[in-house]
């Protein structure tokens, strides 16, 4: 009898492990737990973001200039004095945009000269000549020698990533 019961699916012990939730290892990682995915980090900058206006159309996300041109410049001055690899502004860059980086950084252009320390920023200076382009300056002091970097970023491509189309050193 005792082979009977243990025969029988219905009345035997599961022995098969409770399912338990997925744990990451950080505490913020994973996704929303309301069921939506996470923003990626370049929405905001690539144009992918769309705002809704008050007749429904989607367009482009309004972008400030300002903040876009000082997050660039960061990023390019860090590429010229060789802090971070020129390949990594590739995809941020146009062809012609790329091909000037790439020759002021060959050229060493804001290369320290000596015990310069980090490269100290100024202000940012940008304008808007039309809504898909800003154009900006920025003083570089490194150590006692002070360098200006003027560039250019237009909205490019169906999705309106921005894109460093012109790049100037001295």
């Amino acid at each position: 009898m005792t082979a009977q019961l243990n025969s029988d699916p219905s009345t035997r012990p599961s022995t098969r492990p409770t399912a338990r939730p997925h744990r990451r290892g950080r505490a913020s990682g994973g996704c929303d737990p309301a069921g939506r995915r996470p923003r990626h980090p370049r929405a905001v900058c690539d144009g992918t973001a769309r705002a809704t206006g008050a007749t429904g159309a989607t367009g482009p996300a309004p972008h400030d200039a300002g903040a876009l041109a000082t997050r660039f410049a960061h990023q390019l001055v860090e590429v010229l004095t060789g802090a971070r690899p020129s390949g990594q502004l590739m995809r941020h860059t146009s062809l012609d945009g790329y091909g000037q980086l790439a020759s002021l950084v060959r050229a060493g252009a804001l290369r320290r000269g000596g015990p310069a320390g980090r490269p100290r920023l100024g202000p940012v200076h940008d304008r808007s000549p039309s809504p898909d382009a800003v154009e900006a300056c920025v003083r570089v002091d490194l150590g006692r020698r002070h360098h200006m970097v003027a560039f250019r970023l237009e909205q490019r491509g169906p999705a309106g990533q921005w894109q460093c189309t012109a790049v100037e050193a001295r």
